[in-house]
């Protein structure tokens, strides 16, 4: 095992979308080396995602650390709570314990470890931390349907899905004139009223609708397929306008 997964320290893991398989071997060396494992749930008492995508690689010696950060829009809730997170993080390094705090996907993507990670460094910046980067649920989720992310030259814009028609139908325009593709996360409740922008655009049949990518209920299939309900929160849309000039 290499030196720095061995040595006393704060690991913060990104442990992919859903599939325990999709963790790297660095997440796996952080993970087992480790005296405790932190991670978050959105309520007292829950087990967390990110736990779970783990649990293979746990092992009993460990201590458990719950990090609670509440599903909440209301800023002062979310920063005391990124706060105290980092707090708890710190102390378990002051009492000497090598410590992971894990990450559904990617440590810097959308993720809540970025809002410790600031905290971290504000409250206590002397304190060492390593990133462990994870595989994203846009790349998981290509991958899994072999439907080509993006093409040399062809660019890529990841985005939360939009709040209104309006900036979406904007944004597809763009997308259209600079040959992107676009990966909207967040689906969720606005899908009833993207499916029909989509078709109003022709664009159905050419995106992919993705739900709880790695996990054993993963829903991968075209978007026409899809009926106009509210898709849970972990579901996203790959959506290709065109193809590049030069092609096999």
């Amino acid at each position: 095992m290499p030196a720095e997964a061995a040595s006393p320290g704060l690991t913060l893991v990104g442990v992919g979308p859903g599939d325990p398989d999709l963790l790297t071997v660095a997440a796996v060396r952080a993970i087992t080396a480790a005296d405790t494992v932190a991670y978050p749930v959105a309520r007292q008492g829950a087990e967390g995602m990110a736990a779970m995508i783990a649990k293979p690689w746990l092992h009993d010696r460990q201590r458990h650390l719950p990090l609670l950060f509440p599903m909440v829009a209301e800023p002062a809730s979310l920063r005391a709570a990124w706060a105290l997170a980092a707090d708890q993080l710190a102390a378990e390094r002051a009492a000497g314990r090598r410590v992971v705090l894990l990450c559904e996907g990617d440590v810097s993507l959308f993720a809540s470890a970025s809002y410790v990670l600031l905290a971290l460094q504000q409250r206590h910046p002397t304190l060492e931390v390593r990133l462990i980067p994870g595989i994203t649920s846009v790349a998981a989720a290509a991958a899994a349907a072999a439907w080509p992310l993006a093409l040399q030259r062809q660019g890529l814009l990841l985005l939360p899905t939009p709040e209104t028609a309006a900036e979406l139908d904007q944004l597809l325009a763009q997308a259209a004139s600079g040959g992107w593709v676009l990966a909207l996360l967040k689906l969720g409740h606005r899908w009833p009223w993207v499916r029909p922008l989509l078709e109003q655009r022709g664009l159905l049949e050419q995106a992919l609708f993705a739900m709880r990518v790695g996990w054993p209920d993963q829903q991968l299939q075209p978007a026409a397929e899809v009926a106009a309900q509210e898709a849970p929160y972990f579901s996203l849309l790959l959506i290709r306008q065109g193809w590049p000039a030069v092609l096999p």
